[in-house]
């Protein structure tokens, strides 16, 4: 979503908890002549989230395009799953993107204003839409991150700020390295989902798109 962006000409703030990951993607994408700002961010620590929203101001002066995308999921059952395992799944997949959200609809709402259209994509999961075993407190979060998303679209639409929530099934992402069963390649890919954001930054101010569904060939709906 970052290259695509960038390859849109925008001008992207990328962020991720692990400053050497984060140096080498923003690294490898200013390779490709993008214009691209990093900033290390623990996502559950409020400060670092107003201070990430800060920078990008600072570099850019302007947000048109929002992309929530960070995100953890930790499996288990109900019954065994540790309270310190569900805060972090919680704090990260739920309260962050509601914080992130906050600080940067200032900028938002000024880019709406100027030209009727600016963007919030709130990464969810098709767990979010149909809960699933195992990953019990994961679903909860991601339909959490569908219902903000929709609360977004009744609070802030006629300010020009269009709110989608991308739910897809396994992305082929580090994230599913522990998937088995399932090869990458039979995976959605990265470039689907930024595919995706491209479509709702063409449409028209007019075209609301409150939610997106990505599976693979046979799983139900």
């Amino acid at each position: 979503m970052a290259r695509m962006l960038g390859q849109e000409g925008y001008g992207v703030t990328v962020s991720a908890r692990r400053p050497d990951k984060l140096d080498a993607a923003a690294e490898e994408l200013r390779g490709e002549g993008l214009e691209v700002e990093s900033v290390p961010t623990n996502m559950v620590e409020e400060q670092e989230i107003k201070d990430l929203v800060a920078a990008h101001r600072t570099r850019f002066g302007r947000l048109d395009v929002l992309v929530n995308n960070a995100g953890v999921g930790i499996g288990g059952p109900v019954a065994e799953h540790e309270t310190k395992k569900l805060d972090m799944q919680l704090n990260v997949n739920l309260r962050a993107v509601f914080l992130t959200t906050r600080e940067a609809l200032p900028m938002l709402k000024e880019a709406g204003g100027e030209h009727g259209k600016a963007l919030i994509a709130n990464t969810a999961s098709i767990a979010g839409k149909h809960g699933e075993g195992w990953l019990a407190a994961y679903s909860a979060t991601k339909a959490g991150v569908v219902g903000l998303t929709q609360a977004l679209h009744k609070e802030h639409g006629k300010d020009g700020i269009q709110a989608t929530a991308l739910c897809p099934a396994f992305v082929a992402t580090p994230m599913t390295d522990w998937v088995d069963g399932v090869p990458k390649e039979e995976m959605i890919q990265p470039e689907d989902i930024a595919e995706a954001v491209r479509y709702l930054l063409r449409t028209s101010p007019a075209c609301i798109v409150p939610e997106m569904q990505f599976i693979r060939p046979g799983d139900g709906l």
